[in-house]
Parts: structure tokens; C-alpha cells; sequence
């Protein structure tokens, strides 16, 4: 008997182990394949211009509950994210959150750049091969062909069958027509001037649908061109310095920077839209417009992944007029809060609550005004654009006899004339590194690299790396520029952007929504790791020139 059972156990005990590791297996599967299969009805991505990860911080507590502060108490928040090359400007910042990649892949390597093939200066949007749809104006012609890789937005057209759709929409037309990829849809951008209309390209259509041309003429642009107060007691801003200082720009005729900003003479014109961009009402008429897509386009209403890509332009518009430190930047991220909360709402109602995925993050940052900075006695600076061109023409002059050598100078990058430099029997890099050394030499300068470095190195940290990762091949120039820190090319008054510099690169990083843990990191991470962390999310392809990492930790 004894013996019985103990020969008979270990065939039970053994059984019933590989019963259990069988079904452990198949458990282990099934939930695999849900978790492959799970995926958002919609996903959303939203870029706000000239965004510093500080203004998520310094203006928390003047956030309401439904914005900023939904997105960082239900998702997860990325501290330590930044923009891992330079130029940091918005035609390229767009790009590479979607893209996956740096301009040294995606190509695009500024707003505007010198096209050294076709000795030409050109906009990373335009395209003349393509009419206006909307518009009599020439504002439409536009088209993504100047980025040279997919988007992760074209991933997920590819993935569905091009029956997923993708929306982009922006005050700005790069703002929407980059992010759109090169299967988007619709790209919609606002075209002020004397219009005030939401416009595009026949890349994407022939005509306006039905509803755009409605919400064009429903008076909604119109109801925005209005004196601007502060949302709440100016008292309370205590986030943002004093009102009335010379560091801010001013609107047309207007005599004094402060609060409340009634130009008249741009608000009594029947037509002229422009000044809307240049106030917070910019973000919510494209609010009012994003959530009128996602309503008239039955964004997220079944089981194939729509994608709306929204820009949120204004902020860089004020950013530029008024500076980081001002109070109107500080209304702008309040009133911003509270679009964010219109839009989530308008999702969990249209698409549903936790059926949709989210991220935000910034093109951008932008540093603080240098004459401020100056003011409180922090090392910062102007460059002398005069003084700078007179010095330079003296050198090309005396070292090379002519000045024709230089072809173009943009983006920090100068661009020689390659034919010029071989009809002198000169060689290429010796010239580049005689006109590296002659910048050096230039107080605002704080470092030069030239592209034969660019070319011969592998460098994975500090400035370099940055300015690497900008660097393309085959349309970027031959010496590049490092100005110090706290240093601009700009006006005195308002802030700008575009170096390698941390001010210019700190920007935020959040995700919630389907799919997104609840969290945060100071780790750091960098712009290329979004579009990858969509696609894991997806279980789609990664954009064809993606350079970043799935963020492992964002996702559940």
C-alpha cells in the first residue's frame, strides 16, 4: 500500500505540474495577445510652441484640475526630456516628435534653411507644385515633401490600410503639415491676414469639406479679435515679474507693455486676423477647431486608431512679443489649462474616457530675455550683427581676396562656395578650419565645429552630440556656430530660441491616457523616444528613420 502510493504520487503531482504550466501558458498567451491587440481609438498628440518644462512648474498651482494637472496626476511625466540637436526651432521640433529621428535623418534643419543643391533658400513646408485650398492667397502651398522619412502618423495609416485617419492642425502650417506626415488625411492651418480662415493644401484635398467651410464662416475667428485682460487678479500672478518693464515688445500702436492690451487700431479693422496668433484666443480658436474635427470626422467611433495631431502656436507668438518672464505668458499657460480641459472633456465624451492616448510635449523651449538677465547681473548677451559682417568681410578680404567664398550664412551655420574654394586651390577643410578659428576669435562665440568634424567623429554627449544630431549631410553648412550661453541674435525686447543650449532644449514630456502608467521620471529622456513609444503602444511599425527608444517605463 505504501509502496503503491508512493509510486502513484509522484505521476499525480507530476500531471497536475504540467497541467498548471500548460495552462500558465496558455494564460500567459492569451493575455499577450490582448495586450498586442489592445490599442486606442484615437490617439492624440499635442506640441505646444515654445514650451519650457518650467512653466509645467512654476504655474502649477494656477492650473485648474482638468489640464496640466489631469495629464500629471493620471499619466506620466517625463522631467528630465530634451531635444537632443540644434537648431531647436519649430519646423524641425515638429518633425522630429513625430519622426522619431534628428534632422542629421529627417532633413528638415530649420524653419528655412540655404539649399546648397539648388543654390536657394527654402521653407520647410513650401511646395509650389500645389494650390491653395481655401484661400486665393498663395498660404496653402504646402506639403510635407522636404521630410525625407515617415512619421509615426504614416506608420499607423500603413498599419490600418489607410483606413485609420489622421487629422493635423495648427495656427501655423508647418505646425500641422509635418506632423500630418505624408498620408495625412487633412492638414488644416490658420491662414489671418484678411481672411481668418482655416485653410490647406490639394496636396490633401481639392475643396474645403463642408464642415471647415461652416466653421469658417460661423464667426467663431471673428468673436477672438478682442482687447486682452488678464484671466484672474493680476495680483495673484506672482509666478511672472512686474508688468510694466522694458523687456517686452509691443503691439502696434500701443504705448506701454502692461496689461489690459487694446491696440486699436489693429481691433477696429474689419479684416487684418493676424493679432489673434499672437494672443492666448489663438490657442482656443484652434481648440474650438480641433474639437470640431474630432466631432465632423468621427475621429475615435470604432476599432481602427485615428490620430489627431494638434499644435498650440500662440504661446510662441507671445513668447516672442513679451519674454519667459512676462505676465502675459503666464495668462497665456492659464487660459491654455483651461482649453486642455475643453478638449480632454470633449474626448472622454466623443471618444470615451480611457479609450484614448495622449501626449504632450513642446517644439521648443526659449531662453529668458538676455536684458533682463543683464538687469539682475547673470552673464548674457547681443550679438553685434554689424560690427559681426564688417570684421568677417575684413578677413574673407585678407586671407582669401574675395568675399564671394561664403555663400550663405543661417541656422549659426555658415555655407562656402565649394567651386570658388577648388578654382583657389585651396582645400575645403583647411577653409573651414581658418573661418572656425577666425569666429573663435568673436567674444559671442563660445565654441566652433566644422563639418569635417561633424563628419569624422561619433560624439555621444554635451554640444557636440547636439549639434551632431543636427547635422545632415547633405544640407547642412560648413562651419557651425556656438554662441555662449545667455548670447542672441534678437531684438531686445521678448524671447527667442534655437541653440543647443539647456534653456532651449528643457522641454516637458507627458502621456496619459489608454495604454500610459501612472508616474514619473527624472531620468532623462529626448525628443526622438516619443514617436517609438506610440508605435510599441500601437504595435505598429516605427517611423523609417527612427533613432529613439520605446520609454519602457511609460507604458503599462
Amino acid at each position: 500500500m505504501t509502496i503503491r502510493f508512493r509510486t502513484v504520487f509522484p505521476s499525480i503531482f507530476i500531471g497536475l505540474l504540467i497541467f498548471f504550466q500548460g495552462y500558465s501558458q496558455r494564460k500567459n498567451k492569451v493575455e499577450e495577445e490582448v495586450q498586442l491587440r489592445s490599442m486606442p481609438k484615437l490617439v492624440v498628440g499635442i506640441v505646444v510652441d515654445q514650451m519650457r518644462y518650467d512653466y509645467l512648474t512654476r504655474f502649477y498651482d494656477q492650473y485648474e484640475e482638468g489640464g496640466f494637472k489631469r495629464m500629471v496626476a493620471e499619466g506620466y511625466n517625463c522631467k528630465n526630456n530634451h531635444f537632443n540637436y540644434a537648431p531647436t526651432s519649430t519646423g524641425p521640433g515638429h518633425t522630429s516628435v513625430y519622426t522619431g529621428t534628428t534632422p542629421a535623418t529627417h532633413g528638415v534643419i530649420g524653419n528655412n534653411w540655404y539649399d546648397k543643391e539648388n543654390d536657394e533658400d527654402v521653407y520647410c513646408a513650401s511646395d509650389e507644385r500645389y494650390a491653395s485650398v481655401g484661400t486665393t492667397s498663395d498660404a496653402g502651398q504646402m506639403s510635407p515633401h522636404r521630410m525625407t522619412v515617415t512619421t509615426v502618423t504614416d506608420e499607423l495609416r500603413l498599419h490600418t490600410q489607410m483606413r485609420g485617419k489622421t487629422i493635423a492642425i495648427a495656427l501655423k502650417d508647418r505646425g500641422a503639415v509635418l506632423p500630418g506626415g505624408h498620408t495625412a488625411n487633412a492638414a488644416y492651418w490658420f491662414h489671418g491676414d484678411n481672411e481668418g480662415k482655416w485653410i490647406t493644401s490639394s496636396y490633401y484635398m481639392d475643396a474645403l469639406p463642408k464642415w471647415v467651410d461652416d466653421f469658417n464662416s460661423s464667426g467663431v475667428a471673428q468673436s477672438y479679435k478682442r482687447g486682452w485682460n488678464t484671466l484672474k487678479d493680476i495680483n495673484t500672478y506672482v509666478e511672472s515679474g512686474v508688468d510694466d518693464n522694458t523687456f517686452e515688445g509691443l503691439f502696434e500702436g500701443e504705448t506701454s507693455s502692461t496689461f489690459p492690451h487694446n491696440p486699436q487700431n489693429l481691433l477696429d479693422k474689419d479684416k487684418d486676423f493676424e493679432i489673434i496668433k499672437n494672443t492666448p484666443y489663438g490657442n482656443s480658436l484652434t481648440a474650438d477647431f480641433a474639437i470640431e474635427a474630432l466631432k465632423q470626422e468621427q475621429l475615435g467611433q470604432d476599432e481602427i486608431t485615428d490620430f489627431l495631431a494638434i499644435s498650440f502656436s500662440s504661446t510662441d507668438y507671445v513668447g516672442h512679443m513679451f519674454g519667459v518672464n512676462s505676465k502675459e505668458v503666464e495668462d497665456t499657460y492659464i487660459r491654455l489649462d483651461l482649453d486642455l480641459a475643453r478638449l480632454f472633456k470633449a474626448l472622454d465624451k466623443n471618444v470615451g474616457e480611457g479609450e484614448y492616448t495622449v501626449f504632450l510635449t513642446a517644439d521648443h523651449a526659449a531662453i529668458d530675455v538676455p536684458s533682463y538677465l543683464m538687469s539682475a547681473r547673470i552673464p548674457a548677451s547681443y550679438v553685434d550683427n554689424s560690427t559681426t559682417k564688417t570684421k568677417f568681410a575684413e578677413f574673407l578680404r585678407y586671407t582669401y581676396g574675395t568675399e564671394d567664398i561664403v555663400k550663405n550664412y543661417s541656422n549659426y551655420q555658415i555655407f562656402l562656395d565649394h567651386k570658388i574654394i577648388k578654382n583657389l586651390d585651396l582645400e575645403i577643410k583647411e577653409v573651414q578650419e581658418a573661418i572656425a578659428k577666425e569666429f573663435l576669435s568673436y567674444d559671442y562665440v563660445d565654441r566652433v565645429y566644422t563639418a569635417y568634424q561633424m563628419w569624422e567623429n561619433s560624439y555621444t554627449s554635451g554640444i557636440p552630440y547636439i549639434l551632431q544630431n543636427g547635422y545632415n549631410q547633405k544640407r547642412s553648412g560648413d562651419v557651425l556656430l556656438v554662441l555662449k550661453p545667455g548670447t542672441i541674435t534678437y531684438a531686445k525686447t521678448g524671447s527667442t530660441h534655437g541653440s543647443p543650449q539647456i534653456y532651449d532644449t528643457h522641454v516637458p514630456l507627458l502621456f496619459f491616457g489608454k495604454g500610459i502608467k501612472q508616474g514619473s521620471t527624472v531620468d532623462r529622456t529626448e525628443i526622438p523616444d516619443i514617436a517609438p513609444t506610440i508605435s510599441a503602444l500601437l504595435g505598429i511599425a516605427f517611423p523609417s528613420g527612427a533613432t529613439g527608444k520605446p520609454l519602457s517605463e511609460v507604458l503599462e
